[in-house]
């Protein structure tokens, strides 16, 4: 089979299309067939181990110290459909559309991936392959960090970072469950936040919302880049910061300021839950969220994705499709 290997931490251009193996699924795993996989910021963070300090050590004796070694294939979600399941699968059966998310096991940038059935559920039926590869990381974040900010109709939110994997989703499910959202991001992607619901766009650019004397119910920062200080005083009292990227010194402050106010600052990584993949599944298919996909790159130019993602100007989803020959 076709896959892309890791070859080393670095640069794009260490991403080599080659011919391996294809792999065979153990008893309690499923082969899927991928159709579909994405390139996310946290892709290109791992390939060239550009990460917080704290993390950079753990992350290489996990795979490989001076090069991937244990995993050699990159990629965190897929959309595919299964070929084959391992003798005690119960869940699932070969023709089953699925999408999955991979975490720290990896491995989508190929035509061929095993996962065991817990990793899986049934693709949403009204989205395609290339649709639903975004669901498994960008929905159940964007989902998770709204559930956790307790979000209400009527309440006034803000998220920072709107326009990306996880923004995009969190504004439509902020709006589906009636509140009124105020999306920042950078100039070029104020357009697309309006036309998925945002009541209010800021361009980070040009206007810091700190600095504007709103408040808010609730302030959801994707990406970790809010100030700190700022954002505490644009909330209302008792009002919930969630931060979906905190570095180190914003959870140090963290726990000071639970502890001298009545705002609450949330920071925790999701889970990938049956419960908050059927609450999607039943948001998708009702037509009330959906993938926003800014490019598609076939999977011998994944390479080439890693480096528009590296841009920052992706709008959404970047989706990797994977032909079969």
């Amino acid at each position: 089979m076709k896959a892309i290997l890791w070859t080393k931490y670095g640069p794009p251009d260490v991403l080599q299309l080659k011919e391996v193996e294809k792999p065979t699924p153990k008893d309690d795993e499923v082969l899927i067939k991928v159709y579909a996989t994405t390139v996310m910021i946290g892709d290109c963070l791992l390939r060239n181990l550009n990460l917080p300090v704290l993390y950079r050590l753990p992350i290489r004796l996990l795979l490989g110290l001076a090069k991937p070694q244990r995993v050699t294939i990159l990629g965190q979600e897929l959309a595919g459909e299964i070929e084959g399941v391992g003798k005690v699968v119960a869940r699932f059966k070969k023709g089953d559309q699925v999408i999955a998310a991979t975490n720290l096991r990896l491995g989508t940038y190929a035509e061929y991936v095993c996962l065991p059935e817990s990793y899986l559920t049934l693709k949403p039926a009204n989205m395609t392959y290339e649709e639903a590869a975004t669901v498994p990381t960008g929905g159940i974040y964007g989902l998770h960090l709204v559930t956790k900010a307790k979000v209400q109709s009527g309440q006034r939110i803000l998220i920072v970072g709107a326009g990306g994997t996880i923004g995009t989703y969190a504004v439509q499910i902020a709006k589906s469950l009636g509140a009124h959202v105020t999306a920042v991001d950078s100039t070029a992607k104020l357009d697309m936040l309006r036309a998925i619901g945002a009541d209010r766009v800021i361009d980070y650019t040009r206007e810091d919302f700190t600095r504007s004397g709103e408040t808010y119910d609730a302030i959801i920062d994707v990406v970790g880049k809010s100030p700190f200080s700022g954002s505490l005083r644009s909330l209302k009292q008792s009002g919930v910061y969630v931060l979906g990227n905190p570095g180190l010194i914003a959870m140090i402050r963290a726990q000071w300021t639970l502890m001298t106010t009545d705002k609450r600052i949330i920071f925790e990584s999701a889970a990938h839950s049956a419960e908050y993949y059927t609450y999607l599944k039943e948001l998708i298919e009702a037509g009330k969220i959906k993938s926003i996909i800014d490019r598609r790159f076939p999977l011998e130019q994944t390479a080439e994705a890693h480096r528009y993602v590296e841009t920052g100007q992706k709008k959404g989803h970047v989706v990797i499709t994977v032909g079969h020959s």
